[in-house]
């Protein structure tokens, strides 16, 4: 754990001694840390901590992980890693659409979560910069149709209107802005927007991208922003 990068974290687990494992890597890594063992608190502290990243069990008493996810996201735009015992896919699943950006299935390995954490903190520390390989110049707003993204502001305005999204939504949206008409395989678009070392299912990618065609009301079968192109990835259609 070489790497020390400044971030608060919040972590919620009602297993006591995973939680106090967690926060004592997650100290060693020089981070801020505040543990929380149920629904209920994990809310009000998200509130008064304001948290970077918040590491959140999905079997929650009081407010399961999922609900707590969905108060959370009406008022902060962390990272949040879920973190489950269950390995059905479902869950997984319902736990990215109420605006998780990653999960992680328990029993896991306390280092790869602190880099799972640290990798979610660099992409905080670069937010005002472009996820793309190829560096977009500062201010500059890719326009697609009646889409624009903005870099920038880390604004989304669809016919003016804004469009809010999670910073992954963001990123994601921003990444195929960037490349128009390039496709984008799903394991590009995880080194763009998550971490060149990042290791996990790339497929959360189109849980995320459903998400993001569902606030611009762009269907599937007939998109004007974001075409699936089948077997490989994503592009960046003309808008029309």
């Amino acid at each position: 754990m070489s790497e020390f990068l400044a971030g608060k974290i919040l972590v919620v687990d009602d297993e006591r001694d995973l939680a106090r494992l967690v926060e004592g890597y997650l100290c060693k890594a020089g981070l801020e840390v505040v543990v929380r063992h149920n629904g209920l608190e994990a809310v009000a502290a998200a509130r008064e901590f304001g948290p970077d990243v918040l590491l959140l069990d999905l079997g929650l008493p009081g407010l399961d992980g999922i609900e707590v996810c969905r108060q959370v996201r009406r008022f902060s735009d962390c990272h949040v890693l879920m973190l489950t015992a269950r390995d059905d896919e479902v869950d997984k699943i319902v736990g990215l659409s109420v605006g998780a950006d990653d999960y992680v299935t328990k029993p896991f390995s306390p280092r790869e979560l602190v880099a799972r954490v640290q990798a979610m903190l660099r992409r905080a520390r670069r937010e005002t910069s472009t996820p793309s390989a190829t560096p977009v110049p500062a201010g500059r707003a890719h326009v697609v149709g009646d889409l624009t993204v903005d870099e920038s502001s880390r604004q989304v305005l669809l016919a003016g209107n804004p469009v809010v999204l999670t910073r992954t939504e963001f990123d994601l949206l921003a990444a195929l802005a960037a490349h128009p008409q390039l496709v984008l395989s799903r394991g590009q678009l995880v080194e763009l927007v998550w971490d060149a070392h990042w290791s996990g299912d790339e497929h959360l990618v189109d849980v995320h991208i459903g998400r993001i065609r569902k606030k611009l009301h762009d269907e599937a079968a007939s998109p004007r922003f974001i075409h699936t192109v089948r077997g490989i990835g994503y592009r960046m259609g003309p808008g029309r």
